[in-house]
C-alpha cells in the first residue's frame, strides 16, 4: 500500500494524500493507482497534483465534485508491485514485512508484524503474539535479520519488553 486517500481539498473533486512513500512526493511517479474504499480496488488516473509543504493534492479522472471525493476518503492507495522501483540488496517494502514471525535471537517467537509505522527517530514494527510490542526498526543494533523467503524476522529484543 503506497498510502490513503485523505478528506476531500475543495470542491471540485480534489482529495488530500496521506502518502507512504519515501520520499512522501514519490507516490506521484504513479499515474494510475488502485483504489479501495470499500468495493474492492478500482484503477484512477492521476489527473493533476499539487505538493505543498505538508500536504499533497491530487485530482483524479473521473472525480469531479466534492461529493464523489467523500466517496473516496480513507481509501488505500495501490499500485502493482511490478510498477515500484526494484530494491537494493538489504531493502525491504513495508508490505514485504507484514506477517512475518518475529523471533528474538534466541530463538523465542514474540508474533508476527501487524504493521509499522513511522515516527521521527525511526520506523517502528508492530508486532501481535501473545501481547502487542512495539519494536523499533534499528538495524544492526535491534532487527538482526530480515529473511521473507522463509517468513522470519531476527530481533535483539527483551521478551519481557
Amino acid at each position: 500500500m503506497l498510502g490513503r486517500v485523505g478528506a476531500p481539498h475543495g470542491v471540485r473533486g480534489w482529495v488530500r494524500v496521506q502518502s507512504y512513500a519515501r520520499p512522501p512526493d514519490s507516490i506521484l511517479d504513479h499515474a494510475r493507482w488502485y483504489l479501495d474504499s470499500g468495493a474492492g480496488w478500482q484503477p484512477w488516473q492521476v489527473a493533476d497534483s499539487h505538493v505543498g509543504d505538508k500536504v499533497i493534492t491530487v485530482r483524479l479522472e473521473g472525480c469531479e465534485d466534492r461529493d464523489t471525493a467523500l466517496t473516496l476518503r480513507h481509501g488505500s492507495i495501490a499500485v502493482p508491485r511490478a510498477e515500484l522501483r526494484p530494491l537494493a540488496p538489504g531493502e525491504w517494502y513495508w508490505a514485504d514485512l507484514i506477517g512475518l514471525q518475529v523471533e528474538t535471537t534466541d530463538g523465542v517467537v514474540l508474533g508476527r508484524v501487524e504493521h509499522l509505522f513511522e515516527t521521527g527517530a525511526n520506523d517502528v514494527l508492530v508486532v501481535r503474539g501473545d501481547r502487542e510490542r512495539l519494536i523499533p526498526w534499528v538495524r544492526d543494533q535491534v532487527i538482526h535479520g530480515v529473511e521473507p523467503e522463509v517468513g522470519r524476522l531476527v530481533v535483539d529484543w527483551d521478551e519481557d519488553f
